[in-house]
């Protein structure tokens, strides 16, 4: 069977036509040959992602993006995905932006959910998420930095304008004045230094005795309480123990009225007695002051000596 050459030319054109189809599909990331299932995912945020962006599982090709449109809404943005129709995976996963380089450009993964939910199957919403990317950890880093820098600045000028109205004239003036005072101190100080080392170098032989006395009363301070150490202070203890024990059992016996400090203190009756006789000594003592004549009698020429005549007496001390 023979072919016109019109037949001919347009079998060439369709081929021409399906070849540029095949092609063009397959820039865009889409394989004719092999069998694909589409999934979508919404985002607030797609910036940097552009149609035909890769969609990778572990790093590894399995689809790309094939739609972007604004929801109705115009909040968010629908992304249309069509991934291998041999790659199953739960509809639980999630599919994450993510940049693919420094300077590159952006693609879709698809990250696992490790459960037992069914499998995704063409046309479910996968879970959105994005990954942040370097430029938005710089930033993330960068702007509280530059925050704190701006505050800096800020306080630094204020503080310059301080100073500026600080440090007047004036103020320079008694700045300056100080620094001077500061100097002849430095010198006075340097004068004294000079003079305490020729003291130190003119007496540096007492100074030496100094020390070694110090050094010897060191070392008699240690044989000291090397003695007090060595000595019997377990008996002393022991001996003031019991001392202490006899002088409580003592007090312990006053206490209930034995022997004689104990009768004169608690017995009342003895105490009265002592009281009364202390009273009525006193009184003859004050008697024999008065009246000598009545308890002493004395005669130079060994005449007999008078009786006491009270009454008698008692007439002349009147008259006296």
């Amino acid at each position: 069977m023979k072919f016109t050459k019109e037949i001919k030319t347009a079998i060439i054109v369709l081929s021409g036509i399906l070849l540029f189809i095949f092609l063009y599909n397959y820039l865009k990331g889409q394989n004719l040959l092999i069998g694909s299932r589409t999934f979508y995912a919404t985002y607030e945020s797609v910036e940097g992602l552009t149609k035909s962006a890769p969609i990778t599982i572990n790093g590894f090709n399995v689809g790309s993006v094939v739609g972007m449109e604004l929801t109705p809404n115009g909040k968010s943005v629908l992304l249309t995905l069509l991934v291998q129709d041999d790659i199953e995976f739960s509809r639980n996963s999630k599919a994450q932006i993510y940049e693919t380089g420094l300077i590159g450009g952006k693609a879709v993964a698809i990250i696992f959910a490790d459960d037992n939910a069914p499998i995704a199957v063409s046309g479910d919403t996968l879970r959105a998420d994005v990954k942040d990317g370097l430029t938005e950890l710089v930033n993330q880093r960068l702007t509280p930095l530059q925050e704190k820098i701006e505050k800096m600045m800020v306080s630094a000028d204020l503080l310059l304008l301080n100073v500026n109205d600080i440090f007047d004239q004036k103020t320079k003036n008694h700045i300056k004045g100080s620094v001077a005072k500061l100097d002849s101190t430095m010198a006075a100080v340097q004068s004294f230094s000079a003079s305490l080392q020729m003291i130190l170098e003119d007496n540096k032989t007492k100074l030496t005795n100094v020390f070694d006395n110090a050094e010897r009363f060191t070392g008699d301070l240690v044989a000291i309480s090397d003695t007090l150490t060595q000595a019997d202070l377990a008996g002393t203890v022991s001996r003031l123990n019991k001392s202490l024990t006899a002088m409580s059992a003592l007090l312990e016996a006053i206490e209930r009225g034995e022997g004689s400090v104990g009768k004169i203190l608690k017995d009342e009756k003895l105490y009265d007695n002592i009281e009364g006789a202390t009273v009525q000594l006193e009184a003859l003592l004050q008697d024999m002051k008065l009246n000598p004549k009545r308890y002493v009698h004395f005669s130079l020429f060994g005449k007999r000596p008078k009786e006491y005549d009270d009454k008698k007496n008692q007439e002349l001390d009147n008259k006296k």
